[in-house]
């Protein structure tokens, strides 16, 4: 099992970067639509807000076990994203 706070660390960085690239990509296009940036930038915030629910939720009987479920939800959630970002 990862600790949790390499969890939380990959979880910080993965959503820092994504939304790095949200806002690079904008200054870079100027003339495309900031209304596509903020929404992904918008869903990134608040799935790190609902990721870091879950890490901190202690009252999981096999806290392992859902620390993995997290991890790969993470991994979904920050795939979808970067997708997004990748078609603009």
């Amino acid at each position: 099992m990862a600790s949790i706070k390499h969890l939380k660390r990959d979880l910080n960085y993965v959503m820092g970067d994504i939304i790095e690239a949200a806002y690079i990509h904008q200054m870079a296009n100027p003339k495309a639509d900031p209304k596509t940036i903020d929404q992904i930038v918008d869903e990134a915030v608040v799935t790190y807000d609902e990721m870091i629910v879950k890490i901190n939720d202690r009252s999981q009987e096999n806290r392992g076990q859902y620390l993995k479920q997290v991890n790969k939800e993470l991994e979904q959630k920050a795939t979808t994203l970067i997708e997004k970002l990748n078609t603009l």
